[in-house]
């Protein structure tokens, strides 16, 4: 599957072809200066996670629909913690670990036990289990996501980064 990230002032700009060539678009807004999905992409694809965003959308899914699937799930946040359903549990994983890369990146960087210090709290608070690998992987997923990032500081509004997810990675033919 292709993953076209499309730079843009306000929000972010997404484009997908899945091995299929059924396509997919949306926009995400800005919540810091890098996009969002991008952090989904190099965790996910480093974890191997076929149930995590990316996976789910590979095997055909709207990216509006994993949203709602998370959200009827049993999506843990502060106002419905609880177990989630069976089918989410890596979506989640994958959430809790993009949102301690993201923060890392805002804040200038975090080390391995940093990110677990965040991230293990994130994990037990959601009722899922670390991820598999997680520990061993996450120089590799750092960084893929450090070399994205300079990369994304230095392109200008309306530069479009292109992103494979790898076959196999959620792709049911």
């Amino acid at each position: 599957m292709q993953i076209a990230i499309t730079k843009g002032a306000a929000q972010d700009h997404v484009a997908v072809t899945r091995a299929d060539g059924s396509q997919a678009a949306f926009a995400f807004p800005k919540k810091g200066p890098y996009p969002h999905d991008a952090f989904h992409y190099f965790i996910e694809r480093e974890l191997g996670m076929n149930q995590g965003f990316w996976g789910l959308v590979a095997s055909g899914m709207e990216p509006d629909a994993v949203q709602a699937l998370a959200l009827a799930g049993g999506h843990a946040s502060a106002k419905r913690a609880a177990a989630p359903d069976a089918g989410i549990v890596e979506l989640l994983q994958a959430e809790r670990l993009v949102e301690c890369f993201e923060a890392a990146s805002w804040g200038g960087g975090a080390d391995d036990p940093a990110i677990m210090a965040m991230a293990e709290p994130a994990w037990a608070t959601s009722h899922v289990s670390v991820p598999q690998g997680v520990p061993e992987r996450l120089g590799a997923i750092r960084g893929a996501i450090d070399e994205f990032c300079d990369q994304w500081a230095a392109a200008p509004e309306g530069a479009m980064f292109v992103l494979e997810w790898p076959d196999g990675k959620g792709d049911r033919a």
